[in-house]
């Protein structure tokens, strides 16, 4: 899937991914990945479906589905790069990210966010009805390194 307008590429082809960019985007300016390893991040790619934004050859934007592309889907590491934010690219990309062939008829599709909420809920993203019966194991600052 490749989607040309107003200058920008949205595609789902891994190919196009530049994973140094995104490498290096997630691994300095986010929360949730701070000096996640280059081998991480190319794990993560493979075993996902991934989208990017492109604007001249370049990566500006990402996201990936972990999902078994039948009943469960999480979006993760989702990014905009800065200088091309307020443009409406994030709400495009929801967009075609939630109309993918492989993405459609799953019974629960997951996310989590500190600071994008008014996005999310646009696209019908909710707060858990019942978020006691939700658990996890997190591993806060996986990819920091610590000096004992």
């Amino acid at each position: 899937m490749e989607i040309r307008e107003s200058g920008f590429i949205f595609s789902d082809d891994k190919n196009l991914i530049d994973a140094a960019a995104v490498h290096h985007y997630l691994s300095t300016q986010s929360y949730w990945a701070l000096e996640i390893p280059m081998e991480t991040v190319l794990r993560s790619i493979a075993n996902s479906i991934c989208f990017g934004i492109y604007r001249d050859g370049r990566q500006i934007g990402f996201a990936r589905w972990i999902t078994d592309a039948a009943t469960f889907g999480y979006l993760a590491d989702v990014y905009v790069e800065e200088e091309f934010r307020g443009l409406g690219l994030s709400k495009k990309l929801m967009t075609i990210m939630l109309f993918h062939e492989d993405l459609q008829g799953l019974r629960r599709y997951m996310l989590a966010t500190q600071d994008a909420h008014g996005l999310y809920s646009q696209f019908g993203f909710e707060p858990l009805e019942n978020p006691e019966s939700m658990m996890a194991i997190i591993i806060k600052n996986a990819y920091t390194k610590h000096e004992d």
